[in-house]
């Protein structure tokens, strides 16, 4: 395997997993953060500890969970309390570095829908739905979002927000007394978008090997710039796509037992 051999979806799995660093505290969502999330625990932060809004902390779970609710993250965690502690200790308390998030949609201040598009009383598509980010993106230390970009998804203005990032830019987050730094990188599969410093407005800050700048704001739904700085991004190992590759497998198979298991009891 050369270590240039890999998809978009990996080399954006392995760069938002170099986001997060040894000793944090990082309180997880379901979906591509945890696959991030859990790399980062297997490859270069062993003491990364990951909190689930179900209750389990410090889980070390062998394969993805399919929930929040998954078996998996209770087995494996030092401890299991009540979501209600969670939220209202762990999170509201101030002790999660990084809250981890996806979304179905983000703007260019990096605000998040995970609600509705259209209408809210008429609305076209009907999304999922807040869980917990809109807690975790008020109340976390810093936020990493992760998502896969086109236009659909990078708009110019949310139509709901579901979770706040910077609202209209500038200094309007701290106005408000809302706790967090906010979004400090929105992680997708054609490069990493950071917050300008003043603005708050996104801005292409690195870009991944053979995307074109172009092919960027192509896929943007507002003038995305590029900072001045912009660099490139570094490539994934042949380490870290072995052991991405490998968590993926264990998780395939697992589900599969599962789903084996339910169809024949």
């Amino acid at each position: 395997m050369n270590n240039d051999d890999y998809t978009a979806d990996e080399i954006m799995t392995v760069v938002a997993s170099r986001f997060l660093q040894e000793g944090q505290v990082c309180f997880v969502g379901i979906g591509l953060p945890s696959v991030a999330a859990n790399l980062a625990r297997l490859t270069h932060a062993p003491n990364l500890v990951l909190i689930y809004e179900s209750g389990p902390i410090d889980t070390k779970p062998d394969v993805l969970p399919l929930s929040i609710g998954d078996g998996d993250l209770a087995q494996t965690a030092t401890a299991v309390v009540a979501t209600t502690e969670i939220f209202s200790y762990w999170l509201q308390g101030g002790w999660i570095d990084v809250g981890f998030l996806g979304a179905a949609q983000v703007d260019k201040f990096a605000n998040i829908n995970t609600t509705i598009i259209g209408a809210y009383d008429q609305p076209k598509v009907r999304l999922p739905g807040a869980g917990g980010a809109p807690e975790i993106a008020a109340s976390a230390r810093e936020v990493l979002i992760i998502l896969r970009q086109s236009r659909r998804t990078f708009v110019e203005k949310v139509e709901f927000i579901t979770s706040v990032g910077f609202l209209n830019g500038g200094d309007e987050r701290g106005l408000l007394g809302i706790p967090g730094a906010g979004p400090t990188a929105v992680i997708t599969d054609l490069g990493v978008l950071t917050p300008d410093p003043r603005s708050k407005e996104l801005v292409l800050s690195q870009i991944h090997p053979g995307i074109a700048f172009e092919q960027v704001r192509a896929a943007t739904g507002w003038d995305l710039r590029a900072s001045g700085d912009l660099a490139t991004t570094e490539e994934p190992t042949m380490e870290d796509l072995r052991v991405l590759r490998d968590l993926k497998q264990r998780t395939e198979a697992a589900h599969a037992m599962r789903r084996s298991r339910t169809r024949f009891s």
